[in-house]
């Protein structure tokens, strides 16, 4: 009888799946839950009888967009790419209903949905507008280096950039600052990126006379040019524009180096409005002091930091982009809230990635995630 041969089983080749990010990712929400709890346990016992309200509410849909991270995740990310044209014209679909059909909630019309179910278009528009710039780019290849390249993805970003400004300033400036680093990291010319980056600095040191005349020309809003002149100031607007302002510097300032202790600050009961959303951060600075502050602002430069490393070993542009492009909104949103905790910036309404109170902001960072990790597990590991 011939001898059997054995069977030479074929090695598959060992993918990366990045578990640190996915780990900062669960810490940042477990986090997130205990400060809404600790920021809005005042408020909520008094407006619904139940301090875990806003938590609990938080809770559930942190843990739905868990499970869809997990999901997306483990699917190839060059799906997305089939989509990003029907998502990108779905985005303008979605922030004309808002502007024609939404429900305004403090004056402001950026939601939609039916009864209690409602959802922030904005957030969509991000990530759809991540994965289209992500496409056009890797077409487009060397000719991004070109003006026609650059100009055209500026067309594709700046009429939806608009459409969003026009209801939320803040999430426009965070699409347009996504498109931007995008470009950035694509284009071999570097210059005329840090020639806007100066130009930026100094809009903001000329931000006053600016605005102005702005306002004169009926390119800005009375709200708006009165959000930078609390910004200037607000000193002289304590009781009115000011107001939230003072009240979120009064409570960085009286945490100290260490913090009062957690869920012993003394501004969220009534001083600042709705200290969950937009202003958690100076929670944390009163309750953890700069001791939690800062490293909650390590624990982000972490995350930015495994978004490069993915970025840099994708196995292909399209998946570097999607990354670089989650990695810009990240990155922007964070250094944009607490900038606008401290006074640094104007007041623009923009909540702290998986830490600030939002349902529709948490849901959609969580698909972004898993758009990362999805990148970060095709990554061959070397034997």
């Amino acid at each position: 009888m011939a001898e059997k041969r054995p069977v030479v089983k074929k090695n598959r080749p060992r993918r990366f799946y990045d578990y640190s990010l996915l780990f900062t990712v669960i810490f940042l929400s477990v986090f997130g839950l205990i400060m809404i709890y600790s920021s809005s346990s005042y408020a909520a016992q008094l407006k619904f009888g139940n301090a875990s309200f806003f938590m609990m509410k938080q809770a559930k849909i942190a843990l739905g967009g868990f499970i869809l991270m997990i999901i997306i995740s483990k699917m190839d990310y060059h799906w997305y790419g089939k989509f990003a044209a029907f998502a990108y014209v779905l985005s303008y679909i979605l922030m004309i209903a808002v502007s024609l059909f939404g429900k305004k909630f403090n004056g402001k019309r950026r939601w939609l949905g039916v009864g209690s179910l409602t959802f922030q278009p904005t957030e969509f528009v991000k990530i759809a507008l991540i994965v289209m710039l992500a496409v056009m780019i890797v077409q487009m290849g060397k000719n991004i280096n070109t003006k026609n390249g650059v100009a055209l993805i500026i067309v594709t970003t700046l009429p939806i950039a608009g459409i969003v400004a026009a209801n939320n300033l803040s999430s426009g400036i965070i699409i347009v600052g996504i498109a931007f680093v995008m470009l950035f990291v694509a284009c071999k010319k570097k210059w005329p990126f840090f020639a806007c980056g100066f130009a930026g600095v100094g809009l903001l040191a000329f931000a006053g006379p600016i605005a102005t005349v702005l306002e004169k020309l009926n390119i800005l809003h009375d709200y708006q040019l009165g959000r930078i002149l609390v910004w200037l100031e607000p000193e002289a607007y304590p009781s009115t524009g000011g107001y939230q302002v003072l009240q979120g510097l009064y409570a960085i300032g009286s945490g100290g180096l260490v913090g009062r202790g957690l869920g012993e600050s003394i501004q969220k009961m009534g001083f600042v409005p709705e200290a969950q959303n937009d202003m958690i951060f100076s929670i944390i600075c009163e309750e953890l002091g700069l001791f939690g502050a800062v490293s909650v602002i390590l624990i982000f430069l972490f995350m930015i930091y495994r978004f490069m490393l993915i970025a840099d070993n994708a196995p292909d542009l399209f998946g570097a982009l999607l990354v670089v492009g989650v990695m810009g909104h990240i990155a922007i949103q964070v250094i944009l809230n607490i900038a606008v905790v401290t006074n640094t910036i104007p007041n623009t309404g923009i909540t702290l990635p998986f830490i600030s109170y939002g349902g529709t902001s948490v849901l959609f960072l969580m698909a972004e995630m898993g758009m990362v990790l999805s990148v970060s597990n095709q990554i061959k590991l070397e034997k």
